[in-house]
């Protein structure tokens, strides 16, 4: 941290149970270096992901690597406050800098407030007295109206003389262009120098052809000759070194050619689908000192390196005959070996297509002295050229530095809720509810990892807008969970009002709401008790079933048996089960009985609150729990896991968290038809039961004494 030259007295607002420094004037911002960094809501920020401009965050990230930090922050303040005659444009963001706000009394400013009405000359605004983004955005525009722009890269068409115009267009097509801040191709100092460079390297190899007749024995042709030369070589010397092994010892030349088993092999397989094994074969028969026959008697596989050999080399060199001599095949390899050596020697070049005439034509032509000279004069103007990159980089500090301070050094926008925060990517609406804290994100299960600590409900959703994708993670802070479920479908809207498809891929599942705690015994409950009851039905109807089936298959293979006699009554049994059956019920009407008889005991007006007891004893524990819970929830897991560094507890309470989200209610003075045309029967004989119960109730309370009593 810098050495403060004076105290400052910052002001600060709570919100979201912290202290927020609150940056209400220009005076503020440039004096952030001031504030200990231990104060600031976060230290650091993506450069993506954010609903904010993103060419703004890349000219702050002055190290490019993708996160904006608190020293580069204060340095981009400080540079936009030197440049300002007063710093409340900052407070402003208007989307608009008057140039008489531009401070030229700095070298730099000069230039800077020079450039900017260059700009607007140039596009045709010259009286224009505020200049915009939307005046600077477009660089390429601006200086295509200029001859040089101070980037060191001249496109063909600043030249003048045509000469030297296709010379940059040949620079270009060799070695690739470079792109000019215009937006055109063009050729730059180094791509210059390399193109002279080989250049020259490509007419000193030529020379040495030239100087040398041997190199090339056939002029033009010598090129097309060492290909057909080297195209049969191999083939050749094995041909006379078999030859030599044959007179050195007779009996080998039966060996040296093929047995009559690889002919019997290969009588055997589609000759014309057996191209390399036929290759595989001697280039001619192997007899002792015999010359190469170059027509008749040649393997089938080479016939046609053989004709172009004949055609291209032994014909020009030796005249026209039929058969090739050792001697002959020594002497033609010799002639060769010269033009083999200079080719190894060729320089690597992309200039040697154009073709020696041509080199040597731009070599003589001295374009290289002029074309240097158009590179020299376009850097001269670099600082002019800089200086209006400058305008549109004080154009977007002007307007969007302020918005970034309340959404990185204090989170001043998310809180205040007068506008959204650059990480809110838009609203999703979902099982009747608006969820206004939706973040992107790049990859959900890592997210996930670190967002559970937050304490939110998080609902991640794969949103779809056309061939357009991405992810979100969504916070539900009012309402309950119960219909949140893996691809139920939603509509979200982004920042600029595009519709996206939704569709819920994976949830962290937190406490939304005290009522949501309050009913959960009670939905838990019900759900076990209907799953049990679902789960009876179903193996009673299986067993039915089963006995169904198989007792129609016993009908079906064997006749009836007889039926046999039924038992006696046995009276004891029957006794048993009808005095176990006398006392369970006798068990439950003296539960139910000293339930009522202890309501019976109290007041009437202590009878509600033993009703609201017995309620809070159920659902208290799990509404404490869901309210500690609740009051843990924080904002900076969910940011973190995206790469933020949040410096502060940034929670969301349960009064905040609801206004997050919103739930669907009837507007005011909304008129309502209360009649449902289809709304269910209203069934009687419930009543019946509690009726029955209540009689039963009373009927025990008289025969075991209570009432007497």
């Amino acid at each position: 941290m810098p050495a403060q030259d004076q105290i400052r007295e910052w002001r600060f607002f709570r919100a979201g149970g912290f202290d927020q420094v609150r940056l209400d004037s220009g005076a503020d911002l440039l004096a952030l270096d001031q504030l200990d960094q231990k104060l600031w809501v976060a230290l650091s920020c993506p450069t993506h992901g954010l609903e904010f401009d993103s060419k703004t965050l890349e000219m702050i990230d002055s190290d490019q690597d993708g996160h904006i930090r608190a020293p580069e922050i204060i340095a981009a303040m400080k540079w936009a406050g030197a440049l300002l005659k007063d710093a409340e444009v900052l407070v402003r963001s208007e989307d608009g800098l008057p140039l008489a706000t531009i401070d030229d009394r700095s070298e730099e400013g000069q230039r800077l407030l020079a450039s900017a009405r260059q700009i607007l000359r140039d596009l045709g605004k010259p009286d224009a007295s505020v200049i915009t983004t939307a005046d600077t955005a477009d660089t390429e525009r601006i200086f295509a109206q200029t001859r040089f722009n101070g980037d060191g890269i001249i496109p063909a068409n600043v030249a003048e003389d045509p000469a030297v115009q296709q010379v940059l267009e040949e620079i270009i097509d060799c070695l690739g262009a470079e792109t000019d801040r215009s937006g055109a191709p063009g050729a730059s100092q180094a791509k210059a120098e390399q193109f002279f460079a080989e250049a020259r390297a490509c007419s000193d190899w030529w020379s040495i052809a030239e100087k040398d007749s041997a190199i090339l024995p056939l002029g033009d042709a010598t090129a097309t000759a060492a290909q057909a030369f080297a195209a049969i070589q191999a083939k050749i010397d094995d041909y006379f070194t078999r030859c030599r092994l044959a007179a050195y010892d007779p009996r080998a030349a039966s060996l040296l050619n093929r047995a009559d088993a690889d002919y019997q092999a290969l009588s055997a397989k589609d000759l014309s689908a057996c191209g390399e094994e036929v290759a595989a074969f001697p280039l001619a028969l192997i007899e002792t000192s015999k010359p190469l026959p170059l027509a008749a008697g040649i393997n089938p596989a080479w016939a046609a390196a053989m004709t172009q050999f004949r055609t291209a080399v032994v014909v020009p060199l030796l005249g026209n005959q039929s058969s090739l001599s050792a001697e002959d095949w020594a002497g033609l390899s010799a002639r060769f070996a010269a033009y083999r050596a200079w080719i190894a020697a060729k320089p690597a070049s992309t200039v040697e297509k154009l073709g020696p005439a041509r080199i040597r034509e731009i070599l003589a032509g001295g374009q290289q002295a002029t074309i240097e000279s158009l590179i020299a004069q376009d850097k001269a103007l670099e600082p002019e050229a800089s200086a209006i990159s400058s305008v549109d980089k004080l154009v977007r500090y002007s307007r969007d530095l302020y918005t970034l301070a309340n959404n990185f050094v204090a989170f001043r926008d998310f809180y205040t809720r007068r506008a959204k925060a650059v990480f809110q990517a838009g609203t999703l609406y979902l099982d009747g509810r608006s969820c206004e804290l939706c973040v992107k994100v790049d990859d959900a299960g890592k997210h996930t990892a670190l967002a559970t600590l937050s304490r939110v409900c998080l609902v991640y959703c794969d949103c779809a807008r056309g061939s357009e994708r991405m992810t979100i993670a969504a916070a539900f802070t009012a309402g309950d969970s119960d219909q949140l479920m893996a691809g139920r479908n939603g509509v979200f809207y982004d920042r600029k009002g595009q519709d996206w498809d939704a569709a819920i891929t994976k949830i962290i599942e937190h406490p939304i709401s005290i009522r949501q705690a309050f009913w959960s015994p009670y939905k838990r409950v019900g759900r076990m008790v209907g799953e049990q009851m679902q789960k009876l039905a179903a193996s009673r109807s299986k067993a039915s079933e089963e006995k169904m089936l198989t007792t129609a298959l016993e009908a079906g293979n064997k006749a009836e048996p007889a039926k046999p006699a039924p038992p006696p009554f046995d009276v004891a049994k029957f006794a048993g089960i009808f005095a176990a059956l006398g006392l369970a019920v006798g068990a439950i009407g003296t539960a139910i009985a000293s339930v009522v008889t202890g309501l019976f005991k109290l007041s009437w007006w202590q009878m509600p609150l033993a009703l609201l007891g017995l309620l809070l004893a159920v659902s208290g524990p799990a509404m404490v729990i869901a309210w500690f819970k609740l009051r843990q929830r924080n904002l900076g897991p969910i940011l973190d896991a995206n790469g933020w560094a949040v410096n502060a507890r940034a929670r969301i309470n349960i009064p905040f968290g609801t206004s997050l989200t919103g739930i669907a209610k009837l507007p005011n003075g909304a008129g309502l038809a209360l009649v449902d045309p289809f709304a269910e029967k209203k069934k009687h004989w419930p009543y019946y039961v509690a009726l029955m119960v209540l009689l039963a109730a009373g009927f025990l309370l008289w025969r075991y004494g209570f009432l007497a009593r």
